[in-house]
């Protein structure tokens, strides 16, 4: 594995692996896990890679394999050790850092891809969605052996799942059927269908600050802000990426602030109340970029990972300042 530091960033080589998915630990600054999968995701195994920034640069931790592609990782919200992972062949992992075995569970009920999984950030309650190709999205709870509900509706592949941050046993699902889906996880139901965009929506967020507003990327290059008060049309649009938006995230810092990655190979950073929004373009990978995080510790800190096998924390120049000083602009 190699490594290169410096500058309150770095980058970490995972040979032969191609970055899917990097979420920085809600507990350690400077700690991230990247799942990731051999040839592309096509075929062969997957690996879970937890890293931590030093003064050296970044660092291997510790590593697990699994005999399928991993494309999400989650990190528990009640243990700092403990992580989710979802695989291509349509389980769940859990994973125990302080172990060097693994994984602690396998939940194995999706029958394609499971492409996403969220752990929720409410308190007082601990529960997990994952998102799977069999175009279904499955509730758990991590101390059950089993899956308490499977929520159908979408058409489509579902690509992204995502927690309200704000509302207990709310969550979004994003689908190749083009639609944005609103689920309450007391209801059996969808609460909520949003048709937004002509296009396969790979990913969705949900703002930090307002619990009505969230954005969606999708496969026309366009980043799409809903609010679930009127949804007839989006509240912003967000122009700029080439190809298919493979993430998007809101910062946990400025309620206008996101950030996106996309198969272009750049990550852009918006801020969606400017009349230009657009505020940098890091273009620091060779291959599609996949995963992508903001650091809930470090104002500005980023880390994102491609099929280029690099994984790269850093700060944009768009978000070193303070965000005090960003909040007066």
């Amino acid at each position: 594995m190699g490594t290169a530091g410096g500058g309150g960033g770095g980058a970490l080589r995972l040979p032969g692996l191609h970055g899917y998915a990097a979420e920085f630990s809600p507990y350690w600054p400077g700690r991230v896990a990247c799942a990731a999968a051999q040839y592309y995701g096509i075929a062969g195994c997957g690996t879970l890679a937890v890293l931590e920034q030093n003064e050296a640069g970044i660092v291997l931790l510790r590593s697990f394999d699994w005999n399928d592609g991993l494309f999400d990782v989650t990190w528990s919200e009640n243990n700092e050790h403990v992580l989710i992972t979802s695989s291509g062949d349509g389980s769940l992992q859990i994973w125990d850092t302080a172990k060097t075995k693994g994984p602690l569970q396998v939940y194995k009920e999706h029958t394609q891809e499971a492409y996403s999984v969220d752990w929720s950030q409410t308190r007082g309650e601990q529960l997990v969605i994952s998102g799977s190709w069999d175009q279904t999205a499955k509730l758990w709870d991590p101390a059950v052996g089993k899956s308490l509900c499977t929520f159908k509706g979408h058409e489509g592949v579902i690509y992204s799942t995502i927690w309200s941050p704000h509302i207990p046993g709310c969550f979004a699902s994003a689908s190749g059927d083009q639609t944005l889906r609103v689920w309450d996880v007391k209801a059996p139901g969808v609460k909520l269908v949003i048709p937004a965009h002509q296009a396969e929506i790979l990913s969705c967020d949900w703002c930090k600050y307002d619990e009505n507003l969230l954005v969606t990327g999708a496969v026309d290059c366009s980043l799409k802000g809903w609010d679930l008060r009127n949804i007839r049309q989006p509240v912003f649009i967000l122009l700029g990426h080439t190809y298919a938006i493979r993430r998007v995230k809101f910062s946990p810092f400025h309620a206008t602030l996101l950030a996106s990655c996309s198969y272009d190979f750049t990550v852009r950073f918006w801020d969606f109340s400017k009349p230009n929004p657009l505020l940098e373009t890091v273009e620091h990978h060779t291959e599609f970029t996949c995963g992508l995080d903001l650091s809930l510790h470090n104002c500005g800190q980023v880390v994102d990972c491609a099929w280029d096998e690099l994984v790269k924390i850093y700060t944009p120049s768009c978000l070193a300042v303070p965000v005090r000083e960003k909040v007066k602009i």
